[in-house]
């Protein structure tokens, strides 16, 4: 079974992150791991990534065409998925990155051979994430072609990423988090923390088109009207706050949230005094039997 259309979104499931993460720690983390990924072509250029396993993989720091990859081992792997999960194919490999090396692309014509879709994707999980957003970067091979003449060679082209999870593994990531979460934070620094770390996201998406754009002006890239088609449709979708009743609308609300803290405040300081001149009452009561 082959892909009629080419891959242009590529979903990864929280079991893959997991699994990567835990293959990348277990050889110690000063190296890149590589492995292969599992699942199937949902169709519409959509690619679901739902499982994976590890492969022994070794390179060369110095000379990156040096490499080796174990196909026996990743041959039988692959025989004893297909018994659990026979729906379950390659769809492509991934490595921890944090960035694309020389070799890829021979791995990656590697990889295809035993791949059932028409061409493997190659997922990039950071599995110590420096920055903010998605710790996955996709992408797939692409002829290319020179306007010199020149023999055209494969180069990787990056395809849309994102999360996605049935509600199975919805449960399990909750329970997962439920048992990591630190007790001694409260729910509400966690909200706020939640949301500082998502504005520190905005910002640095807001500073990459920013980038672009002014490139684009100074001519040091062409102009990509998809891009500049998807940007409109987000200045569009911004709410006006000149407008008056929005203003006084968000005000207000916000005037309502910071009145409830304060209360939420006040009471439990009451709360805590209170206890605390019982505890006082109950030693001196003990005290004075003694």
């Amino acid at each position: 079974m082959s892909n009629p259309q080419p891959i242009q979104r590529v979903v990864v499931h929280p079991i893959v992150l997991l699994s990567v993460v835990d293959h990348y720690h277990r050889l110690g983390g000063s190296k890149r791991t590589v492995g292969v990924l599992l699942g199937s072509y949902r169709g519409h250029g959509i690619l679901d990534v739902c499982n994976s396993f590890a492969v022994p993989f070794e390179e060369d720091s110095k000379d990156p065409s040096i490499w080796f990859l174990d196909h026996d081992y990743l041959e039988s792997m692959y025989q004893m998925f297909k018994k659990v999960t026979a729906k379950e194919k390659i769809v492509g490999w991934y490595h921890t990155g944090p960035k694309l090396r020389s070799n890829d692309i021979q791995i990656n014509t590697l990889i295809n051979k035993y791949c059932y879709t028409q061409n493997s994707a190659l997922v990039i999980i950071e599995a110590q994430p420096t920055g903010f957003g998605l710790p996955t970067d996709a992408y797939v091979a692409v002829e290319e072609v020179h306007d010199d003449g020149s023999p055209s060679c494969l180069a990787f082209s990056h395809v849309a990423s994102e999360m996605g999870a049935e509600e199975a593994e919805e449960v399990g990531v909750e329970h997962l988090l439920r048992d990591i979460k630190d007790t001694s934070v409260g729910t509400l620094s966690q909200v706020i923390s939640s949301q500082l770390l998502a504005l520190k996201g905005l910002e640095e998406s807001l500073r990459t088109i920013r980038s672009y754009l002014e490139k684009v002006v100074a001519q040091e890239r062409p102009v990509n009207c998809a891009i500049l088609n998807n940007l409109q449709d987000i200045f569009n979708l911004l709410p006006n706050l000149s407008v008056e009743e929005l203003a006084k609308a968000l005000t207000v609300q916000t005037n309502d949230q910071m009145l409830v803290l304060y209360l939420g405040s006040l009471v439990r300081s009451v709360i805590a005094l209170h206890n605390l001149l019982d505890n006082k009452l109950k030693v001196r009561a003990v005290d004075a039997q003694a």
